[in-house]
């Protein structure tokens, strides 16, 4: 855990200094690509920040499971199972658009993609051990990320 938590982390550093490599600098459209890339990094804090709220108490930094806790399939959950994450890569996803760098944008949704798929899988274990069949059947129903997609 504690080495894709240091991936997520080396990430933008890494994405900041390959931003001025010219094979990769997006050179057309310079500043609507970091216009779009602002406007992808709102929506995904937006969208996160939604979640948070929706969640409520049961929103936590570590995976856990709160007693008392069950099945949120209201606001962005009655859609997704992890709209908080499809949040979060939007934000490097818009982060890196925002550079004008194609790596930039691949090397943070690659590993943003890779960190949140580590997460979600662990997550997904323990809520269904803890919640039971409700979660079970909650997880058959919905996407993890993208609406009917993915």
């Amino acid at each position: 855990m504690g080495l894709i938590i240091l991936a997520g982390w080396l990430a933008f550093p890494a994405a900041f200094i390959v931003a001025s490599w010219a094979p990769y600098v997006l050179v057309h459209h310079r500043t609507a690509w970091f216009a779009f890339g602002l406007v992808v990094l709102l929506a995904g804090s937006l969208l996160r920040r939604y979640c948070f709220r929706t969640l409520g108490r049961f929103f936590t930094g570590n995976v856990q499971v709160q007693a008392g806790q069950s099945v949120i399939q209201h606001g962005p959950y009655r859609l997704v199972r992890h709209p908080s994450y499809t949040g979060g890569l939007l934000m490097y996803l818009g982060t890196g658009i925002a550079l004008t760098n194609w790596l930039s944008a691949l090397i943070l949704f690659g590993v943003g993609a890779a960190v949140y798929a580590y997460r979600v899988h662990i997550e997904e274990r323990a809520l269904a051990e803890a919640l039971g069949h409700p979660y079970r059947d909650y997880m058959q129903r919905t996407k993890r990320f993208i609406p009917f997609v993915l």
